[in-house]
Protein backbone atom coordinates (compact mmCIF):
# COMPACT_ATOMS: atom_id res chain seq x y z
CA UNK A 1 0.00 0.00 0.00
CA UNK A 2 1.38 3.41 -0.91
CA UNK A 3 2.02 6.01 1.79
CA UNK A 4 -0.79 8.37 0.74
CA UNK A 5 -3.40 5.60 0.89
CA UNK A 6 -2.06 4.41 4.23
CA UNK A 7 -2.18 7.99 5.55
CA UNK A 8 -5.81 8.35 4.46
CA UNK A 9 -6.69 5.04 6.12
CA UNK A 10 -5.06 6.09 9.40
CA UNK A 11 -6.68 9.54 9.46
CA UNK A 12 -10.10 8.06 8.68
CA UNK A 13 -9.66 5.51 11.49
CA UNK A 14 -8.75 8.30 13.91
CA UNK A 15 -11.70 10.43 12.82
CA UNK A 16 -14.06 7.44 13.30
CA UNK A 17 -13.35 7.44 17.05
CA UNK A 18 -13.33 11.26 17.34
CA UNK A 19 -9.60 11.92 17.74
CA UNK A 20 -8.76 15.57 18.27
CA UNK A 21 -6.07 17.76 16.72
CA UNK A 22 -4.93 15.25 14.10
CA UNK A 23 -1.67 16.42 12.58
CA UNK A 24 0.27 14.84 9.74
CA UNK A 25 3.98 15.61 9.42
CA UNK A 26 5.79 14.65 6.22
CA UNK A 27 9.25 13.48 7.29
CA UNK A 28 10.57 12.31 3.92
CA UNK A 29 13.13 15.14 3.86
CA UNK A 30 14.00 14.79 7.55
CA UNK A 31 14.69 11.07 8.02
CA UNK A 32 14.88 7.87 6.04
CA UNK A 33 13.28 5.87 8.87
CA UNK A 34 9.66 6.68 7.95
CA UNK A 35 7.70 8.98 5.66
CA UNK A 36 5.03 10.37 7.97
CA UNK A 37 4.27 10.98 11.60
CA UNK A 38 0.62 11.27 12.52
CA UNK A 39 -0.17 12.74 15.92
CA UNK A 40 -3.63 12.74 17.49
CA UNK A 41 -5.15 13.42 20.89
CA UNK A 42 -7.57 11.28 22.86
CA UNK A 43 -9.37 12.53 25.96
CA UNK A 44 -8.89 9.44 28.14
CA UNK A 45 -6.92 6.21 28.47
CA UNK A 46 -9.90 4.35 27.10
CA UNK A 47 -10.17 6.62 24.05
CA UNK A 48 -6.44 6.51 23.22
CA UNK A 49 -6.52 2.71 23.37
CA UNK A 50 -9.68 2.60 21.24
CA UNK A 51 -8.10 4.96 18.69
CA UNK A 52 -4.97 2.83 18.46
CA UNK A 53 -6.97 -0.38 18.16
CA UNK A 54 -9.14 1.16 15.41
CA UNK A 55 -6.04 2.28 13.48
CA UNK A 56 -4.59 -1.22 13.88
CA UNK A 57 -7.79 -2.91 12.71
CA UNK A 58 -8.48 -0.59 9.75
CA UNK A 59 -4.90 -0.81 8.48
CA UNK A 60 -5.01 -4.61 8.71
CA UNK A 61 -8.39 -4.69 6.93
CA UNK A 62 -6.87 -2.58 4.14
CA UNK A 63 -4.18 -5.22 3.72
CA UNK A 64 -1.22 -3.33 5.16
CA UNK A 65 1.00 -4.72 7.93
CA UNK A 66 1.18 -3.34 11.46
CA UNK A 67 4.78 -3.59 12.68
CA UNK A 68 4.04 -3.03 16.36
CA UNK A 69 1.91 -1.26 18.92
CA UNK A 70 3.21 0.06 22.25
CA UNK A 71 1.71 1.83 25.24
CA UNK A 72 -1.69 0.16 25.35
CA UNK A 73 -1.17 -0.83 28.97
CA UNK A 74 -1.42 2.73 30.28
CA UNK A 75 -3.13 4.43 27.38
CA UNK A 76 -1.45 7.76 28.02
CA UNK A 77 0.64 7.53 24.84
CA UNK A 78 0.04 4.75 22.35
CA UNK A 79 2.37 4.35 19.39
CA UNK A 80 1.33 2.40 16.30
CA UNK A 81 4.24 1.59 13.99
CA UNK A 82 3.11 1.00 10.42
CA UNK A 83 6.58 1.06 8.88
CA UNK A 84 6.27 4.10 6.58
CA UNK A 85 3.99 5.86 9.07
CA UNK A 86 4.32 6.16 12.84
CA UNK A 87 1.13 7.10 14.68
CA UNK A 88 1.30 8.76 18.10
CA UNK A 89 -1.97 8.91 20.04
CA UNK A 90 -1.66 10.85 23.29
CA UNK A 91 -3.64 12.41 26.05
CA UNK A 92 -3.52 16.24 26.06
CA UNK A 93 -1.02 16.65 28.94
CA UNK A 94 1.41 14.13 27.43
CA UNK A 95 1.14 15.70 23.98
CA UNK A 96 1.76 19.15 25.38
CA UNK A 97 4.73 17.99 27.46
CA UNK A 98 6.56 16.11 24.70
CA UNK A 99 5.51 18.50 21.90
CA UNK A 100 6.51 16.19 19.04
CA UNK A 101 5.33 18.77 16.53
CA UNK A 102 8.16 21.07 17.61
CA UNK A 103 10.67 18.23 17.78
CA UNK A 104 9.90 17.34 14.17
CA UNK A 105 9.58 20.99 13.17
CA UNK A 106 9.77 21.31 9.44
CA UNK A 107 9.13 24.02 6.88
CA UNK A 108 5.42 24.81 6.68
CA UNK A 109 5.19 23.12 3.28
CA UNK A 110 5.98 19.76 4.90
CA UNK A 111 3.75 20.08 7.94
CA UNK A 112 0.02 20.37 8.00
CA UNK A 113 -2.86 20.02 10.41
CA UNK A 114 -6.14 18.54 9.26
CA UNK A 115 -7.62 21.98 8.61
CA UNK A 116 -4.71 23.03 6.39
CA UNK A 117 -4.79 19.70 4.59
CA UNK A 118 -8.47 20.03 3.73
CA UNK A 119 -7.93 23.59 2.42
CA UNK A 120 -4.97 22.43 0.32
CA UNK A 121 -7.03 19.58 -1.13
CA UNK A 122 -9.65 21.97 -2.51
Amino acid sequence: MDTCTLEETVVAALEDIKAKDIEVIDTTRLTSLFDRIIIATGDSNRQTRALARNVHDKVREAGAPVVSMEGEETGEWVLVDLGDIVVHIMQPAIRSYYNLEELWAAPSTLRRGRAAASVAAQ
